[in-house]
């Protein structure tokens, strides 16, 4: 009989000693995922979620016919009409809440509440409708919530190099710019990645600033034209 000792399961806790994990996460970082009507937003929430996300999609109809702007992506069928959620766990207490945002412009009047607290912003782009990427770089701009720009890859779409999206997008330099696939999980992850790198360099810089520095002044975002 082998009477070797097994070591217990990574996962098991003696008696009498406490589970930390039991307290939730020690650090939690909000994150929104935004963008234009169609883009993949709920795409990507599904995508790197590790719970069954929550989703408050309803059917299109024809009575949304007016005001859902279908050009470009006529197979849609369903929209969110409140926010998607999802959730990853990092290691050493570290999870991160993704909020993902209603598209269509009679929603917008949520973002404020769902913007509270974020640490930055993921903003989709579709290079068949980049118009509707404007309100939400607007929108984050003017905020000053720090947001990359994640071009969704779609199958049937034209295919720009990032330097060509933040020309047509008229993005400020020190942004970044990614082309994803928001269907995969690796991809939508490296974008999550990327958004709070960049959001750490803009803390890092603000916290290195002298105090008797002033910060730059917030200018209203100029108004982007059109076509």
């Amino acid at each position: 009989m082998n009477s070797a000792r097994s070591d217990p399961p990574p996962d098991h806790v003696p008696p009498g000693e406490h589970d930390e994990r039991l307290d939730g996460p020690r650090v939690a970082l909000k994150i929104l995922v935004a963008g234009g009507f169609g883009v993949g937003k709920t795409t990507l929430v599904g995508a790197v979620s590790e719970i069954r996300p929550l989703r408050t999609e309803e059917a299109l109809t024809d009575l949304g016919a007016a005001v859902d702007d279908l050009d470009g992506v006529a197979a849609k069928t369903t929209t969110t009409v409140a926010m998607d959620f999802g959730r990853i766990t990092l290691r050493d207490g570290v999870a991160i809440y993704l909020f993902g945002t209603p598209g269509q412009e009679r929603f917008w009047f949520m973002w404020n509440e769902l913007s509270r607290g974020a640490l930055g912003a993921v903003v989709l782009a579709d290079t068949r409708r980049l118009m509707a990427s404007f309100a939400s770089i607007d929108y984050f701009e003017q905020k000053g919530t720090p947001f990359v720009v994640a071009v969704n890859c779609f199958d049937d779409a034209d295919r720009y190099e990032p330097p060509e999206i933040r020309t047509a997008l008229d993005i400020d330099p020190h942004v970044p710019v990614l082309l994803c696939d928001a269907r995969r999980n690796g991809s939508a992850k490296e974008v999550l990645v990327a958004l709070v790198e960049h959001a750490l360099r803009i803390a890092g810089a603000a916290a290195s600033r002298p105090p008797s520095e002033p910060g730059p002044r917030p200018w209203p975002a100029p108004a982007r034209a059109e076509g």
